[in-house]
């Protein structure tokens, strides 16, 4: 039910969007929610085609994955509360896509942030349990800059930041709420130092694993920084391109040394919205809105091939125990295939139509070499893990059980990847006409131009050579065994967030119940004190025989009586 309502809905959003883009025209809706005595509050609706677009793209990717959780979720007794938490998510991502105003953009954000909590520990086990915990309060981080920055909108008089983004740029409470806002969209798309929550997530089902990374929670910061893109100083802008390109290269670099199939993929995410912050901070945001959605339709099918193939291995993710899928699951490994080849940029699949116009418009800007350098580096990085998980999957030995049953009889997933992968190869060229009525005009010499389809080609016989000599690999991966663990634990990132954060606190909690709850608040706690009190009563004295004492104080007060006599 809830497949059908989301893609007719998405269908006419689309339709919506591309008039609003021919038209040129803009809505911004006031309802009013209550009055209070003389106080109106107002809800506001922003409508361009920016917002629907997005809209259509989410409902659209949600509608395929829900289709695809009713089989992949068959065993599961609670498949239902399963649908409606992700109908939640994506009516809370709904929230925030059409808010201009940052009450209603809190609202929507931790709508995401809570049910995506739920969502993370809905297989119950420890592991679970603790991704859960470290999604949710790296999280917490940003809803937080984003209520310190609803705090200091107050000067402004309203809270529809639209109405202020170019007008007061040079202020400095404006600076100072986009600084909050980019602290808040890097905890949110887990740019360094918040990474290490993003692979931790994949604990979650693969039908959440790919809304989430390809068109709701991760891409909410990158959304709100497009949508707050007029505000920024040059100053933050260099800083969210330092920050955007080391968390573009580094996880390129771990996604190298992985092993497993959906972290390797969470990975690719991660480089993917670090090139969509850097595009976003170089000033071209409607490039990186590109990219977004182009992103979003690969990266979601790239998920729902995983699971299929995690579903037919007996839930196993290890890509070292894949090999020769190809023969037993020729439909999804050739949609592996295509998304994978999308993600690299080969030219004409629809990746290339956004990922090489971000990398020749990062080319035409005047930049030191340390960029220039970082954002072909992680293209190469990008080629090569592809080209690795493709031998190890596809071109490499069967290495699972002798005894197996893998074939493709699940239909209804085949079909819910069957309605993504031909936008997976068409929207490209598609989108890139219809949003672009200008063209960019990029004049490169004719190294440059090659440049990236050099850096492609190094890349992908990287990735092909480090995974065909497996067994030396493996061998060179324990002689420098530290420093490809430093690679692949994302360069200690995940110690950093956990023991780093919490050691300490825990430590004085362990000092403080053995010192003081344990120790001297055992003598001189409350209840102690009252049993001390009891005891040096005289009163209580007193009152242990009432009617002896009673009769004793009587012949006291006779006989003080007679004394005075």
């Amino acid at each position: 039910m809830y497949f059908m309502v989301f893609l007719y809905l998405s269908l006419m959003l689309l339709g919506a969007s591309l008039y609003l883009l021919i038209m040129n025209l803009t809505y911004i809706l006031e309802f009013n929610f209550m009055m209070l005595n003389s106080t109106n509050i107002y809800f506001v609706v922003l409508l361009d085609w920016m917002s629907l677009l997005f809209m259509s793209f989410v409902l659209f990717i949600s509608s395929m994955v829900i289709f695809y959780s009713e089989e992949y979720m068959a065993g599961d007794i609670y498949k239902n509360r399963f649908i409606l938490l992700v109908v939640m998510f994506v009516l809370s991502m709904m929230l925030l896509i059409i808010s201009p105003n940052l009450i209603s953009i809190l609202l929507g954000w931790d709508g995401l942030g809570l049910i995506s909590y739920c969502l993370v520990i809905y297989y119950q086990n420890l592991k679970s349990f603790s991704a859960g915990m470290l999604t949710a309060l790296s999280n917490r981080i940003g809803d937080v800059a984003l209520l310190m920055s609803i705090a200091w909108m107050l000067n402004f008089g309203s809270w529809n930041f639209i109405f202020y983004l170019e007008i007061m740029k040079g202020d400095y409470i404006m600076q100072l709420i986009s600084y909050l806002v980019v602290l808040a969209a890097m905890t949110k798309s887990a740019q360094i130092p918040f990474s290490s929550w993003l692979p931790a997530a994949m604990a979650a089902p693969t039908p959440v694993s790919s809304l989430v990374h390809s068109s709701t929670l991760v891409t909410a910061g990158v959304y709100l920084l497009i949508r707050f893109n007029f505000s920024f100083s040059s100053n933050l802008m260099m800083i969210l391109l330092f920050i955007s390109s080391m968390t573009m290269f580094m996880s390129g670099l771990g996604a190298n040394f992985e092993f497993d199939l959906k972290k390797i993929i969470a990975l690719s995410t991660l480089s993917q919205l670090g090139l969509m912050m850097s595009i976003l901070a170089l000033g071209e945001y409607k490039l990186a809105f590109f990219h977004l959605l182009i992103h979003a339709l690969f990266k979601a099918l790239l998920f729902m091939c995983a699971g299929n193939i995690i579903h037919n291995l007996f839930n196993c993710q290890d890509i070292r125990y894949m090999g020769g899928l190809v023969k037993h699951l020729p439909l999804t490994c050739t949609y592996l295939n295509i998304c994978n080849l999308s993600l690299c940029g080969l030219p004409f699949m629809s990746g290339f139509y956004s990922k090489d116009l971000v990398v020749e418009f990062m080319s035409m800007n005047y930049l030191n070499i340390y960029i220039y350098l970082i954002f072909y580096i992680s293209i190469g990085l990008t080629v090569s893990y592809s080209f690795r998980l493709t031998y190890y999957s596809m071109i490499g030995n069967f290495n699972f059980m002798s005894l197996h049953i893998i074939q493709e009889s699940s239909m209804i997933m085949l079909k819910g990847m069957s309605g993504l992968i031909l936008f997976v190869v068409f929207s490209g060229s598609m989108f890139s006409w219809m949003l672009f009525s200008t063209p960019y005009f990029i004049c490169m010499t004719f190294f440059m131009k090659m440049l990236t389809l050099f850096v492609i080609l190094i890349g992908g016989w990287l990735g092909y050579e480090l995974a065909k000599f497996k067994l030396s690999y493996q061998l060179l991966t324990l002689k420098f065994l530290s420093s490809s663990l430093f690679m692949s634990m994302m360069w200690n990132m995940p110690y950093l967030s956990t023991l780093g954060v919490n050691y300490l606190p825990l430590y004085m909690g362990k000092l403080y119940l053995k010192i003081f709850d344990q120790g001297w608040l055992e003598y001189y706690g409350g209840q102690q004190m009252s049993k001390n009190l009891k005891m040096l009563t005289l009163m209580q004295l007193f009152s242990i025989n009432h009617l002896k004492i009673y009769l004793l104080l009587l012949i006291f007060w006779l006989m003080f009586l007679l004394l005075n006599i």
